[in-house]
């Protein structure tokens, strides 16, 4: 069993594949989570960036982790950047479970070339403890790779100093 859970939301895939990557080079539990909201296509897109302009949330369907989430050594948190804001599932997870995280590291995932930081402090106002690690990940950019590789290697860096 992983004591480093990847636990995201992904509308378009870009954040599904990231946190992938993410979790197999860790060797990290991944779960996928949603609120059952209809976010496909046109209609999906702009829905979702209204939902992030308004800070609305919508009840989370259930999903499971191995363990609960105060017990991971680390949660890696995986986000779309929506409107200049962390996607509304994501909004609605730390609204009810915010708490439970006190080990807590971010990745955005985004389209511009706007790294969008201050997602992060939008995202730490809901959890027990301000976040340990960051990413801002555009797929598909050239720079996406050593991006990635190098919050990987944080991450191993991070949980080498805890033993």
């Amino acid at each position: 069993m992983s004591d480093i859970l990847c636990l995201y939301y992904s509308r378009s895939g870009n954040t599904r594949q990231t946190m992938a990557e993410i979790a197999e080079a860790l060797e990290a539990e991944l779960v996928e989570f949603t609120d059952g909201v209809d976010r496909q296509g046109r209609k999906g897109y702009f829905r979702s960036g209204l939902d992030a302009m308004r800070r609305s949330t919508h009840p989370l369907e259930k999903f499971e982790t191995a363990k609960p989430l105060e017990e991971y050594r680390l949660v890696i948190l995986g986000s779309p950047v929506w409107a200049g804001r962390c996607a509304s599932p994501v909004r609605g997870l730390l609204k009810r479970r915010g708490q439970e995280l006190s080990r807590v590291a971010y990745v955005l995932t985004r389209g511009s070339d706007k790294r969008y930081e201050e997602v992060y402090r939008q995202m730490d106002s809901y959890t027990a403890q301000p976040h340990l690690l960051e990413a801002s990940l555009r797929p598909g950019s050239v720079g996406y790779v050593f991006w990635r590789d190098k919050f990987i290697q944080d991450v191993q860096r991070y949980l080498a100093e805890q033993t």
